[in-house]
């Protein structure tokens, strides 16, 4: 299935037949609208933990060959939201997909993107390098 549209004078050609979009547990209302704007139904994924805290993800559909896109905003609490998306990051590449992008509309990890101080990190750049590895 093909759809075109035009925004700001350019033609975008959205292919939503190999188009899937996938979300953890920090906004799948905010997940559910995009889907939901582009015509096409949430990934099925199940997003838990295990008694311990653990993060646990599955995916329960194919996702070989398709183009994913990850709707997960790092907010309070930061490092769960984190792990879920790694985790999630994980699994789709572990099932073949095509492509993974990662939307972040917000970076929890934003504020600490230079040192302030000998020997503090740059936390915001950890988190980049980690979920684009």
């Amino acid at each position: 299935m093909m759809d075109s549209r035009v925004r700001r004078g350019a033609c975008v050609t959205l292919y939503t037949k190999n188009l899937k979009i996938f979300t953890g547990n920090a906004n799948p209302e905010l997940a559910g609208e995009i889907a939901a704007y582009l015509g096409i139904e949430l990934g099925d994924a199940n997003v838990s933990s295990f008694s311990d805290g653990e993060t646990s993800v599955s995916i329960n559909e194919s996702v070989r060959g398709a183009d994913v896109f990850v709707i997960q905003p790092t907010c309070p609490p930061a490092a769960k939201h984190v792990m879920e998306l790694l985790i999630m990051i994980d699994a789709l590449k572990r099932a073949s997909a095509k492509r993974i992008c990662a939307v972040l509309p917000y970076y929890g990890y934003a504020r600490q993107d230079r040192k302030l101080k000998a020997r503090d990190p740059i936390t915001a750049k950890l988190g980049a390098n980690i979920i684009t590895a």
